[in-house]
């Protein structure tokens, strides 16, 4: 009889910050029984992913073995975590467990797509196990920057697991619970073969701040201001929201909340009894009767995202409510890398109406959700595993956590997407790669990334396109080809109309041509496209892509 193996095998997340999703198998080889870990998502851009909606793990792997798959085990309800589940549950119809914050944005997503909501489990926090399959599942509470955030305590025949999913040692987070040394050292007590952790500040060097810290200086600046004051933080962190609010408040102004997402966070709050004595607020509607000077705005859009309430705002207006010379706006938050353009945007729009911006360079209106390096080191000395597996990260940041566990003896493995470590014994062992990428929920419709769609749009984005149209009749051209262009400019070199260039290069061809090419679709296609782009190349400098229309007509 085969051995029995515990394997590691992370589809998401581990090489990037986002899209985590990260399996955990026990039995024989080839036969294990399986959990997930999280089903979340990340966004595109416009650069590399032009067009498409979301961008979604490839479950294509255990989506084969969803008869092996016990249950899905989500850690807290931050999108990158959870905003999956309501686009791929379909595939994979293994229970989901999660506690009742993050249960109930899941349940929203479940209705969205038409899904049973009766599959998504509410766990109570540690010390309640869950079995599933030959695992017991327990949601230590952690904290971080949105509430019932939980590692996951995973217990198996070969030994214990603690995977921290995101979390920061904050003894005061305002909302949520409060870190635990106590309680973490009762989890390590008995002995944790593999600590599976969060690396997202590994190179941030100085211990994190609390949340406790901001409601002060947020307060004096609200207080200290002239003309209306928007704010925008990242939805999910009701703390930083409520803190907003309360500033607000306490300066006599009137609290609107902007954004569907951000008065969904808040509902979802008060209804799971997480969000209490939060200020009351009024509707934009309402709002417009208020004098601007009295008026306190927190919005979505904190990373630029181009259709959220900052954006729309910095466009002109959002609901009726518009900014002006003298009013400010206050970034409590960090932009991600890579949405620094987006921002960046932003922040000169506003800078052209007048309105003083005011970020986090400061240090004073924004603390991270993550916990820092020395604070990794910490986890790593109350837990003291067999040995460390990185996660949550860019591959920079698993390699440096690696390097941090060493320094005090404790030995890491580095497991990028698709690493399949077998964790088994006192050392891990990497023991095959699996194929793993990314799914596009493009509009309606989910496609592989190697499907070729978002290659074909960034080729017509930089190239342009020709549409090249002719009627054939017996073989032979019925009269001249027709050209539409798109995305490119209307005359070149030459002076004359690009699209006249065009035509008068592939008639030419056209009259030369051999019966067989005129007679064969695929190869006078081809000729035409490489006519058109080497036309193009010399008229305009770029080739565009080609579609030729032959049209028959039978004689």
């Amino acid at each position: 009889m085969s051995k029995n193996r515990l394997i590691y095998l992370p589809l998401g997340g581990a090489g990037e910050i986002g899209m985590n999703c990260y399996l955990y198998g026990y039995g024989p080889e080839g036969k294990e029984r399986f959990i997930m870990v999280d089903l979340g998502l990340t966004f595109p851009d416009m650069d590399t992913t032009p067009g498409v909606d979301l961008i979604l793990p490839d479950i294509e792997w255990i989506e084969k073995r969803r008869d092996r798959l016990d249950a899905i085990f989500i850690s807290h309800a931050h999108e990158d975590h959870v905003g999956a589940v309501g686009h791929l549950w379909g595939h994979l119809k293994a229970p989901i467990y999660a506690r009742a914050f993050t249960a109930h944005m899941a349940r929203l997503k479940f209705e969205e797509h038409g899904h049973d909501e009766l599959m998504i489990k509410t766990a109570s926090a540690w010390p309640e196990m869950i079995k599933a399959g030959p695992f017991n599942v327990g949601f230590a509470p952690i904290s971080h920057s949105i509430p019932e955030s939980s590692a996951l305590v995973i217990d198996t025949p070969a030994g214990r697991i603690v995977h921290t999913g995101d979390f920061k040692l904050d003894n005061n987070p305002g909302v949520g619970e409060a870190w635990n040394p106590e309680l973490w050292a009762d989890i390590a007590a008995n002995g944790v073969k593999a600590l599976v952790c969060d690396s997202t500040n590994v190179f941030s060097p100085l211990p994190g701040r609390s949340e406790s810290t901001l409601p002060e200086p947020i307060t004096e600046l609200v207080a200290g201001a002239k003309g209306l004051v928007a704010a925008t933080t990242f939805a999910s962190n009701i703390a930083r929201v409520k803190t907003l609010a309360v500033a607000g408040k306490n300066a006599g102004r009137s609290v609107v909340l902007l954004g569907r997402a951000m008065r969904r966070m808040i509902t979802a709050g008060v209804e799971t009894g997480i969000l209490q004595d939060f200020p009351a607020t009024v509707s934009p509607e309402d709002a417009l009767s208020v004098p601007r000077d009295s008026l306190m705005l927190i919005v979505t859009g904190s990373q630029g995202e181009r259709r959220a309430a900052s954006a729309q705002l910095s466009r002109g207006k959002y609901l009726g409510l518009t900014l002006k010379e003298g009013d400010m706006f206050l970034f409590s938050s960090k932009t991600i890398p890579g949405n620094e353009r987006s921002v960046g945007r932003i922040v000169n729009a506003f800078s052209e109406m007048g309105v003083d911006v005011v970020d986090d360079s400061s240090g004073l209106y924004h603390v991270s959700g993550h916990a820092n390096r020395p604070d990794l080191a910490e986890m790593h000395r109350i837990i003291a595993p067999d040995f460390l597996i990185p996660m949550h990260g860019e591959h920079r940041h698993l390699r440096e956590h690696v390097k941090l566990a060493a320094e005090t003896g404790l030995s890491g493995v580095l497991a990028p997407n698709g690493t399949m470590v077998d964790i088994s014994g006192k050392t891990p062992k990497v023991v095959d790669h699996v194929d793993t990428g990314r799914t596009y929920l493009d509009g309606a419709v989910l496609i592989g990334a190697m499907d070729g769609v978002v290659r074909d749009r960034i080729r017509m984005a930089l190239n342009g396109h020709v549409l090249v149209t002719l009627i054939v009749e017996d073989d032979q051209p019925l009269g001249e080809a027709w050209c539409e262009i798109m995305g490119l400019p209307e005359t070149g070199r030459s002076r004359a109309a690009l699209v006249e260039v065009l035509e008068e290069d592939v008639t030419q061809f056209l009259m030369r041509a051999g019966r067989k090419t005129l007679a064969d679709d695929d190869k006078l296609g081809d000729e035409i496209r490489r006519i058109v782009r080497n036309t193009a190349n010399d008229e305009i400098g770029k080739k565009p892509e080609v579609t030729v229309v032959v049209s028959r007509l039978q004689g």
